[in-house]
């Protein structure tokens, strides 16, 4: 009987991560299932360009893990069982149960609404490729003299509101920020965002909080009112509440609590990676929600799983965030370096060497993603599951 590794999820930590147990994981005594909504792998990093109008290939995952040994079931999550050791999912063929032996949970995040009205009927986002594709046609139908307000000063906010500016320029394209635009950047690279919204065009609102989206406007909490065609809603990522309703403990944030190896505290067969991982870094914060700490966290988590399985010893992958890469269009962008405390550093890259910096980085991930194993080695780990420090059984 073969070993079942379920993995919830395909996005960068899910799809890596599936990829590096099947290069590493004998197929003789595992075998590897990937859970997916959708059959195409989202670029996520790359919706605010989507919703711009720019035409991103696509990669079918079944293209993607074909040859590899990994299953995919492109199904919705619907349930977890952690005591049963069993997933509910809802597919093509209607609803259905997986069991597994080990669990890597990465279904990512959403847009949060922080229970702000109107967000969910008017307002648009670009945390999935649905909803960046909807964003697009609504913006297709505007025309010139449109009027676009994006709500949220973090990295997506930004690139959303100057990829916007850059793309359609005949849009009036402002941004809502509750405090100061870039206030956690270094004072060279604030003014180098700032002059980048200049130079686009794009109208900044500081110290404004939206309280209400209501169509054709936002509604502050002073009731000052913002008159937008489309809203674009930007302040922050939700997880899924299905760890919380299977009895995993969870943060605040709905996050699973993960110890340094990934595991769930509180389930040591479950594993979680990406958004969806209330992981502390080593500045002694917990992870931002982001494409880098989907890398971090889903190596760290493959890495304990392979050495679990196989009776070697887990390692210890760094978890330290280097900076933010912030994309301004396609010719501009600033990466800014932090330090071990996150805190920003004086030193940060801007203009055209940053921007082709970030595309590189996105070329890589799109690359790493396409070849999932990295060629399958000659020789895979097989398991060890009779020396016990598995901690998990065999799956029937």
């Amino acid at each position: 009987m073969k070993h079942r590794i379920v993995v919830l999820g395909a996005g960068y930590a899910g799809a890596f991560a599936a990829g590096n147990l099947a290069r590493r994981l004998s197929p003789a005594d595992t075998e590897i299932t990937v859970v997916n909504a959708s059959p195409d792998f989202v670029e996520r990093m790359r919706l605010h360009q989507v919703a711009a109008g720019q035409d991103i290939a696509r990669r079918k995952l079944a293209d993607v893990f074909a040859g590899t040994g990994i299953r995919l079931c492109l199904a919705r999550v619907t349930g977890l069982d952690p005591e049963r050791r069993t997933v509910t999912v809802t597919g093509e063929d209607g609803p259905g149960e997986l069991s597994y032996g080990t669990l890597l949970y990465a279904l990512g995040s959403s847009a949060a609404h922080h229970g702000v009205p109107g967000v969910a009927e008017y307002a648009f986002d670009v945390t999935g490729l649905g909803s960046a594709l909807r964003l697009r046609e609504r913006l297709d139908g505007l025309g010139d003299g449109g009027s676009v307000l994006v709500v949220g000063e973090g990295l997506t906010g930004i690139e959303t509101a100057t990829e916007l500016a850059e793309s359609r320029p005949g849009l009036s394209v402002a941004l809502a920020a509750r405090g100061e635009l870039g206030a956690w950047l270094s004072p060279k690279a604030r003014r180098h965002l700032r002059e980048a919204f200049d130079r686009l065009g794009v109208t900044v609102h500081e110290h404004t909080a939206v309280a209400a989206v209501e169509p054709g406007r936002a509604v502050t909490a002073d009731g000052t009112v913002f008159p937008a065609e489309v809203t674009v809603w930007s302040a922050g990522f939700a997880v899924h509440p299905i760890a919380a309703a299977a009895g995993l403990e969870v943060a605040t944030t709905g996050q699973i609590v993960v110890d340094r190896s990934m595991c769930s505290v509180s389930h040591p067969d479950v594993y979680a990676a990406g958004d969806c991982a209330y992981a502390i870094g080593e500045s002694g914060r917990p992870l931002p929600m982001s494409c880098a700490s989907a890398g971090l966290t889903n190596m760290q988590a493959t890495g304990a799983i392979i050495a679990r399985l196989t009776g070697g010893e887990v390692p210890a992958t760094g978890l330290k965030y280097f900076g933010n890469h912030i994309s301004l269009g396609r010719r501009d962008a600033i990466f800014q370096m932090v330090d071990g405390e996150a805190r920003s550093k004086s030193w940060h890259l801007g203009g055209r060497k940053a921007a082709r910096l970030k595309s590189g980085i996105l070329r890589s991930a799109g690359w790493g993603i396409a070849h999932p194993t990295f060629g399958l080695p000659k020789r895979r780990r097989r398991l060890d599951l009779a020396s016990g420090r598995a901690g998990v059984q065999v799956a029937a």
